[in-house]
């Protein structure tokens, strides 16, 4: 069993908690969360509770905004030959359909394209960008990528095809010549923020579009789509990215589009009530697996169709391809691990690079993040692409894995993405070299301690404290994700209601209660069972951290401990 850092962040200034307390009439519990998310007056506790659409930034403070509006609005005028050239993941094919179903509705000749993972890898090629001068196309709207297309950007000017490229990514030190870039993290673009989707960058253009013809409101029936890919691609949920992704889970759950309403039915989920957390463990995954396995303009296909029939029969195919990735993910996993625990010396390597001729590349990135999951450690899996080594990197917290690549960048032939995430090509007589490098940067950045997994805990709680009310204002502090997490607590010394037991792999469930109040919380702790054999219910109590949600059962609403982890004691006297 791995031990955990328990970090409970220090509690704000207390006259700062009594005043907000006292001003929103909720109790100091509530008033610390709030100020350790900077919200300390009246007026920011209601934008934070009541995010608005008003919120949202002028799209035209976006360096090239005009440009690009322009362009697209002497495309629609002159019918020119529109391309939105997407990703193959949600984000990117979220981005594909906001941007062709809102070109659509204004008349446009406008067709998609997404690349082929396994044939054609990430992001605009030479072979795809000539596949498009054959066909016609005029002008090309990249979406979620092309940020690094400097040599392919280039090859549609050789050919005459106008470039707008819509990306949220890392920009190296030289731009695509594209006739417009839009990226909010792009040198010298001053966009107040800039956390932004590759969807919420192509709403941006949307919305831009749209108030040049007086129709300001018209993306906004497309910020469903923007939430699938902001919550699946994990941005954080704050400023504009909180009102877009509370909007459209507002959309979702009370008028889906076809597509997505397929996809609920098909993961058979209860529509009306889900949440950004069901997007991203649910719903993502398998939009993301017809890319992974295969072709994802199957998933904009799905997104873009008005007939419910016809979606739910796409559905079930990324359904079954979801069960096929699942299989491929385990396999690899398994490989994976048995390849760690064999030949991986913990005490030389900090970061965990794996090479296999045979992984399949659609679930590499999956098996990455679940390696950093159990072992956290930045992780790297390769495979060999047309002899070359390809695949995906994901980091820890504190370690900016886009730069470390950046640091090598001499010995790649590819790389992009951002600090958690990123994709790379090697020549595989490199990789000793990469993997010296790479793990010397990273001592150089961490140190033994940050490998070693922590919880930060928001507050210390009673469960006296969990009121109704405690209740009802903490489900208003969705929707969660990175910049606005599901707060954290620690209750000590709590009983064992019934003796704990395993269910499905390695998960416990049991329920708690606390000096002997009658207040039970029911609990359950994913991939947790090895506390089982270490709890006697007469003899022990627990120091316990967890987060709350809400369980529908028989129509009802409760409230469920998910157990992040325990501390297990004997029970003194004073424990009933």
């Amino acid at each position: 069993m791995v031990s955990k850092r328990w970090n409970l962040r220090e509690a704000p200034d207390e006259s700062k908690v009594l005043a907000l307390s006292d001003s929103l009439n909720i109790s100091n519990i509530l008033s610390s969360l709030l100020i350790n998310r900077g919200i300390s007056n009246f007026f920011e506790a209601k934008a934070f509770f009541r995010p608005s659409l008003d919120i949202l930034h002028d799209p035209y403070l976006m360096n090239g905004m005009h440009e690009a509006s322009q362009r697209v609005m002497h495309a629609l005028t002159s019918r020119e030959k529109i391309c939105v050239y997407g990703d193959y993941d949600v984000d990117g094919t979220c981005s594909a359909a906001v941007m062709y179903l809102f070109l659509k509705e204004m008349g446009a000749n406008v067709e998609t394209y997404i690349p082929n993972r396994l044939t054609e890898g990430y992001g605009v090629s030479i072979q795809s960008i000539d596949y498009l001068h054959n066909r016609g196309i005029n002008l090309i709207i990249t979406v979620d990528c092309g940020i690094t297309a400097v040599d392919e950007v280039a090859h549609a000017n050789k050919l005459g095809i106008d470039t707008i490229v819509c990306d949220h990514h890392q920009p190296k030190e030289i731009l695509p010549e594209a006739l417009a870039i839009l990226d909010p993290i792009k040198p010298g673009c001053n966009y107040p923020f800039k956390h932004l989707s590759g969807a919420g960058v192509a709403f941006k253009l949307a919305r831009a579009v749209a108030y040049k013809i007086g129709k300001k409101e018209l993306p906004l029936k497309y910020l469903d789509l923007v939430a699938l890919a902001g919550a699946a691609d994990i941005v954080p949920l704050i400023d504009e990215n909180r009102v877009l992704v509370k909007e459209g889970l507002d959309i979702i759950n009370t008028n889906p589009r076809p597509g997505i309403a397929a996809l609920i039915k098909s993961a058979k989920l209860e529509p009306g009530n889900l949440s950004a957390g069901q997007v991203v463990f649910t719903i993502a995954p398998r939009i993301n697996a017809v890319g992974r396995l295969g072709d994802a303009n199957r998933a904009v296909e799905l997104f873009t169709t008005n007939d419910f029939d016809k979606a739910f029969e796409l559905a079930q195919v990324l359904e079954e391809e979801n069960t096929e990735r699942r299989k491929i993910d385990e396999v690899t996993f398994s490989h994976a691990i048995n390849l760690v625990e064999t030949c991986f010396n913990f005490d030389d390597d900090l970061a965990i690079v794996l090479h296999d001729d045979n992984w399949h590349p659609g679930v590499i990135g999956i098996v990455a993040s679940r390696l950093v999951e159990k072992f956290n450690r930045p992780a790297v899996m390769l495979t060999t692409i047309d002899g070359v080594a390809k695949g995906s990197a994901r980091s820890i917290s504190g370690f900016n894995i886009y730069d470390a690549l950046q640091s090598c960048d001499d010995i790649l032939l590819q790389f992009g993405g951002h600090a958690a995430a990123a994709g790379l090509a090697i020549e595989i007589s490199n990789l000793d070299e990469f993997k010296l490098r790479f793990n010397t940067i990273l001592k150089k950045t961490i140190n033994s301690d940050d490998i070693i997994p922590e919880i930060t805990i928001d507050a210390k709680l009673s469960f006296s404290e969990i009121t109704p009310k405690f209740l009802r204002i903490l489900d208003q502090f969705a929707p969660y994700g990175p910049g606005n997490m599901r707060p954290v607590f620690l209750s000590e010394n709590v009983s064992f209601v019934h003796p704990p037991r395993i269910v499905g792999t390695n998960h416990i469930i049991t329920s708690f209660k606390q000096n002997g109040h009658d207040k039970v919380f029911d609990a359950i702790g994913f991939n947790l069972g090895q506390f089982v054999q270490l709890i006697a219910r007469e003899k022990h109590v627990a120091d316990i951290v967890y987060t709350i949600e809400s369980i529908q059962k028989e129509g009802k609403t409760y409230p469920q401990i998910r157990i992040k982890d325990m501390r297990i004691k004997e029970k003194s006297n004073g424990h009933l």
